[in-house]
């Protein structure tokens, strides 16, 4: 399984940390392509709600012919979203992992940190790294 973009959003849609690793395609202009993926993530959010059979029914996945891009939303907003290879299984477990074990031990409890601001933490950037290494 190859892991190929991490993004971090805060409840208002700014990008707090992005962190490419096997991206076929460089990305040439990362602000617009930030605005793009919340844009994405927010319309296709509305619509699993609207036409879901059950009150609740969330999305957590999607795929195209290429990459499978894989969505993982906090009670308090912050969404982390994993772009994959198609062969990635179910990633809720590793994105609650990023977010119980390393967004918040790193970053909520440190006193220091300043919530939404972008991610610059060498604790956390250096936590992620071996995280993902270790998929």
């Amino acid at each position: 399984m190859l892991v190929y973009t991490l993004h971090i959003f805060n409840r208002s849609g700014t990008c707090m940390y992005y962190r490419e690793w096997s991206r076929p395609v460089p990305n040439s202009d990362l602000k617009s392509n930030n605005k793009l993926m919340f844009g994405f993530l927010f319309s296709l959010k509305q619509l699993v709600a609207k036409i879901s059979p059950r009150k609740g029914g969330g999305f957590y996945a999607c795929s195209t012919n290429v990459f499978k891009l894989n969505y993982f939303e906090t009670p308090s907003g912050h969404r982390f979203i994993l772009c994959t290879d198609l062969s990635a299984g179910d990633m809720r477990e590793p994105l609650r992992h990023i977010y119980s074990h390393i967004f918040v031990e790193c970053l909520v409890k440190n006193p220091l940190w300043r919530p939404n601001e972008e991610i610059t933490n060498a604790n956390f950037v250096q936590s992620i790294e071996k995280y993902i290494t270790s998929l």
